[in-house]
């Protein structure tokens, strides 16, 4: 039977197809921390799913990121690396990969708080987002936070806050604040319609291809000399990497014509956003950062010869491939003569392959109850999760070592999005977060973050399991009477 999986993944995913070494060193360190997560009890009846992060993982990663880039740049041209917080809106996380040197890209007033908390300077965060208040580009402003305006309106309030003596906190009123602005070049859709930021009625940014539209947006740079940059991102995964090339060229014309139209360099950075699809059928990381930035340099060879300051906002594809979230099996079953397998890992870390799994297939590893890698003739069953519905499945038809109850199963590649944003389905609390090193001396992690070690293999608390009691009090468990209590 065909698996949901675009690889359909069997007895020998449970350690995963190990590749090329980079790949086999990152599984070696991934069973590691699976059988020291058991022996450390981080598994348990009260807190049977947690989640993994593999810090070597993304240190490599991250390094990767910046050689790419370094690989087709002008010497000296100005580079920022931002990570869009919506993909893993965790402090610790942010700032590991500050210390990896990226920045951050802000969605929210919430994403702006945890990057702040993570330590990451207003000179290396990026705000964008289709609605933003009033008091939101305020802040941001005061701040010098650099922000991308979305539509006519927020270019409107722009105006007023950008106004001299409209911001009476700062230094002559004025802001340091770098503001571009989001175009829309309309190019089309990839493979996952919700993933698409360029179709023709996007929600986002200037759509180029409406009427008057481009002309506009020449006009509000030129008259607006505090308008120093152009952002574009035509969507992530789903999307080929000639699309997205495309829409890095589109932006980067458009700021070539506002240049010539304003007599100088007026736009002087191009923020091409990030959206790098991820492979989730096997261990290889495809495509990379460095084939990416090679088919820019083809495409647009004028955006890396250092007059244009650049900044990207990579998401999933910096942590995807890091974590995994681990999940004890509960119970095995049958019905209908498939077998079930039924874990603790549902809906609740695993919304979108819940909801969507044709777009969002996850591999799954096989792991026995001491956390080994589970062994045995394929068998065709489903894995679901705890939530009360019929459709809390996270494979289905999937090959794998017949699983039992107290097995583990292993959702791979779920370093970004799955356990940072759960779904409240059920109230069931949030898993514990766990970046952990092992004994290379590659993998390195502060040691006053660590707080525990156990057969090579250190842990850190990222975000503890949420606990009953804080699940009952984010609920207004504190304002239990508050519709039934007697009126004055």
């Amino acid at each position: 039977m065909a698996s949901d999986s675009p690889e359909t993944p069997g007895a020998s995913d449970a350690s995963g197809s190990r590749g090329s070494p980079r790949a086999a060193a990152a599984v070696a360190r991934r069973d590691a921390a699976v059988r020291a997560a058991v022996a450390r009890g981080l598994l348990s009846d009260e807190h049977p799913v947690a989640a993994l992060l593999d810090v070597a993982s993304v240190r490599e990663t991250a390094a990767a990121l910046h050689a790419a880039f370094e690989e087709v740049t002008a010497p000296g041209q100005r580079v920022l690396h931002s990570f869009a917080v919506k993909a893993s809106s965790l402090v610790p996380v942010l700032r590991l990969l500050a210390d990896c040197g990226l920045g951050c890209e802000v969605a929210s007033p919430g994403e702006l708080a945890l990057a702040r908390a993570a330590g990451v300077g207003p000179d290396r965060i990026v705000l964008d987002s289709p609605a933003k208040t009033s008091g939101e580009l305020r802040e941001a402003l005061e701040l010098g936070i650099a922000l991308n305006a979305d539509n006519r309106q927020e270019l409107e309030r722009l105006d007023a806050l950008t106004a001299p003596g409209a911001l009476p906190s700062l230094s002559g009123g004025r802001s340091a604040s770098p503001v571009g602005l989001r175009v829309n070049p309309q190019l089309g859709g990839g493979s996952i319609g919700a993933m698409s930021t360029a179709t023709a009625t996007s929600k986002f940014g200037f759509a180029l291809q409406d009427e008057g539209a481009r002309e506009f947006v020449v006009r509000a740079c030129v008259e607006r000399p505090w308008i120093t940059r152009l952002h574009c991102h035509v969507g992530s995964q789903g999307m080929p990497l000639e699309k997205m090339a495309s829409g890095v060229a589109a932006t980067y014309e458009l700021a070539e014509e506002i240049n010539r139209a304003a007599g100088e360099r007026r736009i002087d950075t191009l923020d091409i956003g990030g959206g790098l699809p991820v492979n989730f059928g096997s261990e290889e990381v495809s495509p990379t950062f460095a084939e990416y930035a090679r088919l820019l340099r083809d495409t647009v060879p004028g955006l890396f010869d250092g007059r244009y300051g650049l900044v990207t906002e990579f998401g999933r594809s910096v942590l995807a491939k890091c974590g995994l979230v681990l999940a004890r099996v509960e119970y095995a079953k049958s019905s209908g003569g498939r077998p079930i397998a039924v874990t603790h890992a549902g809906a609740q870390v695993a919304v979108r392959t819940v909801f969507a799994p044709e777009a969002w297939p996850l591999r799954v590893a096989a792991y026995d109850g001491l956390g080994r890698p589970k062994r045995g003739a394929p068998v065709v069953q489903d894995i679901a999760g705890p939530c009360c519905f019929a459709g809390d499945l996270v494979a289905r038809g999937r090959e794998l070592p017949e699983l039992a109850s107290a097995d583990l199963v292993a959702l791979l590649d779920t370093g970004a999005y799955y356990f940072s944003t759960p779904f409240d389905y059920n109230s069931l609390p949030r898993p514990g977060v766990y970046g952990f090193t092992t004994g290379d001396p590659a993998s390195t992690a502060a040691d006053d973050a660590t707080d525990g070690a156990d057969g090579g293999v250190r842990f850190a608390t990222v975000r503890p399991p949420q606990t009953l009691d804080d699940l009952v009090a984010a609920s207004g468990g504190a304002q239990r009477d508050a519709l039934t209590a007697p009126r004055p």
